[in-house]
């Protein structure tokens, strides 16, 4: 039995979409025609024609969607469901459209005979190598249900560490946006008006009148060439961070650059112990567990010196050595999987680790956010005050003159 992705159309012309378990074509268009539904195409859903030809899902899913169907999956399993039919059910029950057909498509070929981790491995731009992987460790150890309830937490803390990092950000990031909106206002359209006032009145304005006049001036009459820079900025600096040599330096940079280098470093020593722990604790042996946690690091400094760790395992060296002689990782972090090496739990000891860097990283958020709001409060409002002064001094100083 198969996955088919239909289209058909009811008795008023309504046209219907979906996906429908069969043994061909044949019996999918029966099915449809009992009840109610003229055919318009039945195909069989697989994997890679799938991704070439379909458009629905070609983009890597959300974290959330993606937990959201890993959850329903392990719930299913665990609850002693058997795997073709706790596929149908999140394939059938999901009102996501890629997973309708990423769902079907596995079900699909797990009846063929595939493992779930092989049918996993025919989307990979849903499932990275950390589910393909761990989920075939769990299938060999019979373990399948605690995995997946383990990538289901995994997705989740994942999607819940994001959430508070873009709300802490959120704030800010708008507080910046109004003041360029405000000064840009005060500066291309507030001051060109006021200075018409003046224009006619033979009085030597003051020295921050005349310097906000020209910042004024000079923002009217060269903003698109301004605009056209920073578009050539962004455009070379992404141009520039193609080639692997400069982009290494720049993450390198990133990594021990003050106070953002130690949030950047935590976060993804975080996202490296935390998949790291769930490879350990799935049965996946310690250097693969290493090479496909490399995968996970954005940074190219720290993967490289992950890549470094990995060669010295493989030499015979301890974890916890090989990644100390990196100088990448906290001491905390190397001490805890040292601990974890010697007392033989290295997944409870990573992933303790993974959350002693998640909360260093929330609290260096928080931190930065308490600090940067006032200071770009009093910013902003010093910017205003500057054009406000400089606009009221002629004044002051005209009515003056007429008294």
């Amino acid at each position: 039995m198969g996955a088919f992705e239909y289209s058909a159309v009811d008795s008023v012309g309504k046209l219907h979409k979906g996906i429908k378990s069969g043994d061909s074509p044949r019996q999918i268009r029966q099915i449809l025609r009992d009840q109610g539904l003229m055919p318009v195409t039945v195909e069989a859903v697989t994997g890679r024609e799938s991704r070439r030809s379909s458009s629905g899902w070609r983009r890597k899913p959300s974290a959330a969607a993606l937990a959201l169907v890993m959850r329903q999956l392990a719930t299913m399993v665990k609850s002693g469901a058997v795997l073709g039919e706790a596929l149908n059910v999140v394939s059938e029950q999901t009102d996501q459209a890629w997973a309708k057909k990423v769902f079907a498509g596995i079900r699909a070929h797990v009846q063929e005979g595939m493992s779930l981790a092989a049918a996993m491995a025919e989307y990979p731009e849903v499932f990275p190598d950390l589910y393909r992987a761990t989920i075939e460790a769990g299938e060999h150890t019979g373990k399948l249900d605690l995995v997946l309830e383990r990538l289901a937490d995994h997705t989740e803390f994942k999607q819940h560490l994001h959430q508070k990092i873009t709300l802490a950000l959120a704030y800010p990031l708008l507080l910046s946006l109004v003041a360029v909106l405000v000064v840009t206002g005060l500066l291309g359209y507030v001051v060109p008006q006021i200075v018409t006032v003046f224009s006619n009145v033979n009085q030597d304005l003051p020295v921050l009148t005349k310097i906000v006049i020209g910042l004024s001036n000079f923002f009217r009459e060269h903003w698109l060439s301004m605009v056209v820079l920073l578009i050539g900025v962004v455009v070379l600096f992404r141009l520039m961070m193609r080639n692997p040599a400069i982009r290494m330096r720049v993450h390198s940079f990133l990594m021990t650059a003050p106070i953002f280098g130690r949030f950047l470093r935590g976060l993804e020593v975080a996202r490296f112990a935390r998949t790291y722990s769930i490879l350990v604790a799935s049965g996946v042996s310690a250097l693969d567990g290493l090479k496909i946690s490399a995968g996970v690091v954005n940074n190219l400094a720290l993967k490289k010196a992950i890549d470094e760790a990995a060669k010295g395992v493989r030499e015979g060296k301890s974890i916890s050595r090989s990644l100390a002689m990196t100088n990448a990782f906290p001491p905390m972090v190397i001490y805890l999987i040292a601990s974890g090496e010697t007392s033989a739990d290295l997944g409870q000891m990573l992933d303790q680790a993974a959350s002693t860097q998640e909360k260093e990283v929330e609290v260096l958020t928080g931190l930065a956010t308490a600090i940067f709001e006032p200071m770009l409060i009093l910013l902003m409002g010093g910017l205003v005050l500057m054009i406000v002064l400089a606009i009221l001094m002629p004044v002051f100083e005209l009515n003056q003159l007429v008294r």
